[in-house]
């Protein structure tokens, strides 16, 4: 595991980014960051671990909201400095209730103007998710 994770990219931080993509529908549901004890964790458990940049610290999808992401496949890219990671998400994948994280489409044009437009529903309220907050 030592050989594999040297050759890994992490930047300065010592964090690499992670895509969770739904691995039998293609959705892309969240970008998150692990550093290497979170990847390694990830890689021992087959369940998603990251690392959370406001909190500073370690954490598991789902370890309060219940919304785990099983992992299926781990995938790098070519410079070994991100990872796509197919997962099988249960429940939601967004802390706002959604499916996932990109909910947000820009749309519009120079002549009518361009907006921000919300492109999926919220499926469970956060309060439920987390507790109130």
């Amino acid at each position: 595991m030592d050989n594999i994770l040297s050759k890994i990219v992490f930047n300065q931080d010592g964090l690499i980014p992670v895509i969770a993509q739904q691995y039998d529908t293609g959705m892309v549901l969240t970008l998150a960051w692990m550093n290497r004890e979170a990847l390694t964790k990830t890689i021992a458990e087959n369940r998603m671990w990251y690392w959370s940049r406001s909190r500073k610290q370690l954490w598991q999808k789902g370890e309060t909201s219940g919304q785990v992401q099983q992992l299926k496949q781990l995938i790098l890219d070519c410079d070994l400095d991100a990872v796509l990671a197919l997962v099988d998400q249960e429940g939601v994948a967004c802390h706002t209730g959604r499916k996932s994280c990109f909910f947000n489409s820009i749309e519009g044009g120079p002549i009518e103007g361009v907006k921000i437009k919300i492109n999926q529903r919220q499926i469970v309220p956060p309060e439920k998710l987390y507790g109130e907050q």
